[in-house]
């Protein structure tokens, strides 16, 4: 490689990863963390969430029961302009699958669900579904989630979702949206798991990251 291809390479990767460590909020994959005992940094709203560890992966995980809707908050409290980022990890047993969902803006914002059992994705707000897509998931492999909140005008916010297998390339645009009309409250991300298939479920990679624009 000639001297000033790799200086422009080297610059470009350089530059790349200032701006992602400057736009990045929060992060957090475990592997940092010493016995199976979730650090202070997470408020579990509900459910017996404890660090395990399997071939060489350390990730915060959800028992298979009791079969209830169980969660944690993670990261800053903000309103708009970020983006929230999880694996996860579920398995079917049977018939029986499991549903798992990540969000933005507290305990009471919105969620990107994995719907094994409807073969969507689903932005959920409280009790209501305001928005659903195509989504084949595949049981015991890991699951990239994202979510985010942006302004498009001063009296709109946006709703974007993505979601991929590993292994699979990320979406380019989102896979689902919603407009909402009122402003959104300050709150951190959450993760959250129903374990309707009465297996463990998995988490990790949590990210908060400012957007651009």
């Amino acid at each position: 490689m000639p001297r000033w291809t790799f200086w422009i390479a080297s610059l470009t990767l350089a530059t790349a990863m200032s701006v992602s460590a400057a736009d990045a909020l929060y992060q957090q994959d475990f592997t940092s963390l010493k016995g199976p005992e979730l650090p202070d940094e997470f408020l579990v709203l509900d459910g017996s969430f404890s660090i395990k560890e399997e071939a060489g992966n350390r990730f915060a995980e959800l028992p298979g029961a009791p079969l209830e809707s169980y969660g944690f908050l993670f990261g800053p409290n903000e309103a708009s302009g970020v983006e929230a980022g999880a694996r996860i990890l579920g398995t079917k047993s049977g018939r029986k699958q499991p549903t798992f969902s990540l969000g933005l803006n507290g305990a009471s914002g919105y969620r990107l669900q994995v719907a094994p059992a409807k073969d969507t994705i689903e932005l959920v707000r409280g009790d209501s579904i305001v928005a659903s897509a195509p989504f084949q998931w595949k049981s015991g492999q890991w699951t990239q989630l994202r979510i985010r909140v942006r302004k498009v005008s001063d009296s709109e916010h946006r709703v974007e979702g993505r979601v991929w297998l590993d292994g699979s390339p990320e979406p380019v645009d989102p896979m689902i949206t919603f407009t909402e009309t009122k402003l959104q409250p300050s709150g951190k991300a959450s993760v959250w798991g129903m374990p309707f298939s009465g297996t463990p479920v998995r988490f990790d990679d949590l990210k908060v990251t400012r957007l651009s624009n």
